[in-house]
């Protein structure tokens, strides 16, 4: 599977997805934020970091930056699209995902292992993941999931929730909330199941000597 992972200034994790990406079967290639054709390409990964320093709203710059018009057109072709953290951000201000990211609950960045529990193992992002709670971790100020009722009530009808935060022992509870997101929200795909924006960073969680790899499940879901 050949992929773009693309940068931005203000990038910070593309090379995390980079490696993450060739380590696991891809054939990852760097793609700068000014590329106007992504034909050549299965898959595209938005990574984390500060796009354009994240001025004025996380995300809400690089929207507009040529390469988007060609994620645009890429996945609205069916292609593959995963964003992570800042990705996920701009994702939704690029409407290509529902709802928004906003300031975590407690108004400060949050750097730390989470759990996560798949909801929707039926996805090309999901179907190689275990039954079991993953240990991957967040590092963002502003990733607090929101959508309103009508948009949530058809998250749910779609089964667009991948991911939501659990405990250790893969149950959602309050208190495995980490920013104050819509029902413990981490993950969710668009309706036609191709375009993927999650808050967690797997690209951080594929070797054990960085305490996890279970974020290796997720691209090996891609190849598999």
């Amino acid at each position: 599977m050949k992929s773009a992972v693309v940068v931005f200034p203000g990038s910070n994790c593309d090379h995390d997805m980079h490696h993450a990406l060739n380590m696991l079967g891809h054939d990852a290639e760097y793609v700068w934020h000014k590329t106007a054709d992504l034909s050549e390409y299965d898959l595209v990964a938005l990574p984390g970091g500060f796009s354009y320093g994240d001025y004025l709203r996380a995300g809400a710059i690089a929207r507009f930056s040529t390469i988007m018009k060609a994620v645009v057109g890429f996945a609205k072709s069916g292609k593959t699209v995963i964003g992570v953290c800042n990705g996920f951000q701009i994702l939704v201000e690029a409407g290509l995902l529902p709802g928004a990211l906003m300031r975590n609950a407690n108004l400060r960045f949050i750097c730390k292992q989470v759990y996560l529990k798949t909801e929707n193992s039926d996805t090309r992002f999901s179907r190689a993941i275990p039954d079991q709670a993953l240990q991957i971790p967040i590092a963002h100020g502003e990733g607090r999931y929101f959508i309103d009722p009508a948009g949530y009530e058809s998250l749910q009808e779609n089964n667009q929730i991948v991911f939501r935060y659990a405990t250790p022992g893969n149950d959602v509870t309050e208190a495995a909330n980490p920013n104050g997101s819509l029902d413990n929200i981490a993950g969710i795909v668009n309706r036609e199941g191709n375009v993927l924006g999650m808050m967690p960073h797997p690209e951080r969680a594929v070797e054990s000597l960085l305490g996890s790899d279970d974020g290796r499940w997720i691209f090996e879901s891609l190849t598999a």
